[in-house]
């Protein structure tokens, strides 16, 4: 079969084309840039193009699989059309493979991608050789975002946004946590909450629902329900996950119940979970020259304070600075207020020592309206008393030696924070 994919770059799309290159189809794709990912896939056997997509990319291909974030009137769908060649968004098109497998989809405002790999490392422990699709980089993947597995399994990450986890059919649903997020396109929690349920009905009857106990989900079948404070087992996981942070413990014990009802001994998920290294961009570590420097994915409010006091619990007696990039205007416009709120919390109880506030990363294509002219980070500096907004290339000159750095947000902070290790800073 022939697959062309639109925004092949992606972290979604990018593991979807690797499953269909390990299938021995005939792969294809374009970006806008370049990047490790699309290099990658060139090296597995997949044809790239990079630049302004084009409808002269579209060739007579049995399928053609898009990024949500690609609009309809794209060029190359537009093209396909005319052709008539079948069209699916990526969750569509992983939607068709749920039905496939026994499928297990891990949902949630926070938490998704670790805990799917710690689920997906569990079964790869236990024998089970699950196909994986996730939504960050695993080292014990060979830092790549998917597992082709020869099992029935399959292990994804199931995301909220505009609904695409509703094109899921599990066997298994997690659900972790529901939060205000996405308002752009929920406008409201009770929204949010609508959308989490109908996606848990998808299990039918025989399905099991794993969820934090204080999530509000109605499903009156096969629910098994987990708690920091009602576990026999958290002891044991804080003397064995290498990641701090009770979130992190949280996401193990939604892990730990997946395994449970897969019948897996409590010995071989402990096992799998000790040795677990961490994600890419989830609390990652590298040890440089007179600095710690940790990168986060972290860009919600909650996520952005339940990983600082992870910090703080791991480097109590440590100069602790973060520079965060909050993501997208028209979001950090909704959530202001919740910005400000756990921001304010973050400085006012010494979780970190400075806070800087780097410009917002706009996603190309997203932002709609007038909210660059409401919002910016220095807006958001200036309601947090303690904050400071800094340029790139103010920052570095900010640092002493010897701190904890803290590069966090779902933008592109990953490069500063890359150059800053390039730099490899040793302060005099």
């Amino acid at each position: 079969m022939k697959i062309h994919f639109i925004g092949i770059g992606g972290i979604g799309v990018s593991a979807l084309a690797q499953y269909y290159l390990e299938k021995g189809d005939e792969v294809s794709g374009s970006d806008v840039i370049s990047s490790s990912i699309t290099d990658d896939l060139v090296k597995r056997g997949a044809k790239i193009v990079i630049g302004p997509n084009v409808a002269e990319n579209i060739k007579e291909y049995d399928l053609v699989i898009h990024s949500p974030a690609v609009k309809e009137n794209n060029p190359e769908i537009v093209e396909a059309e005319l052709k008539g060649i079948k069209i699916l968004s990526y969750p569509q098109a992983l939607g068709e493979l749920t039905k496939d497998y026994f499928t297990i989809a891990i949902s949630g405002t926070h938490g998704k991608s670790t805990t799917t790999a710690m689920i997906a490392l569990i079964l790869v422990e236990a024998g089970l050789d699950p196909t994986v699709i996730v939504g960050t980089r695993l080292k014990e993947f060979g830092n790549s975002n998917f597992r082709m597995g020869k099992s029935n399994y399959l292990v994804i990450e199931a995301c909220e946004h505009e609904e695409s986890f509703l094109n899921y059919w599990p066997k298994i649903a997690v659900v972790l946590n529901i939060e205000e997020d996405h308002l752009d396109y929920y406008t409201n929690i009770e929204n949010i909450k609508k959308a989490f349920n109908e996606f848990v009905s998808h299990l039918g009857d025989k399905g099991i629902l794993v969820k934090q106990k204080e999530t509000e989900i109605k499903f009156d079948k096969n629910t098994v329900e987990f708690s920091l404070e009602e576990e026999r087992c958290v002891k044991k996981l804080r003397e064995i996950i290498k990641i701090p942070g009770d979130h992190n413990i949280l996401d193990a014990l939604a892990a730990l119940k997946v395994a449970r009802t897969l019948k897996i001994p409590d010995e071989i998920s402990f096992s799998a979970l000790s040795k677990y290294m961490g994600a890419w961009r989830r609390f990652e570590e590298t040890q440089l020259p007179g600095f710690v420097l940790i990168d986060d994915y972290g860009h919600h409010p909650t996520e952005i304070l339940t990983t600082l006091k992870g910090a703080r619990q791991k480097y109590p007696d440590k100069i602790i600075y973060c520079v965060f990039q909050p993501h997208q205007y028209q979001r950090t416009f909704l959530l202001f207020n919740d910005f400000v709120k756990v921001l304010k919390e973050i400085v006012n109880t010494k979780l970190v020592d400075k806070l800087f506030l780097i410009d917002i990363y706009d996603v190309a294509g997203r932002e709609g309206g007038d909210f660059k002219e409401k919002v910016s980070s220095k807006k958001l500096a200036d309601a947090v008393l303690g904050s400071i907004y800094v340029s790139n290339e103010e920052l570095f000159a900010n640092l002493l030696g010897g701190e904890v750095i803290i590069f966090m947000g779902a933008g592109d902070i990953y490069n500063l924070s890359q150059d800053f290790k390039d730099k490899n800073v040793i302060c005099s």
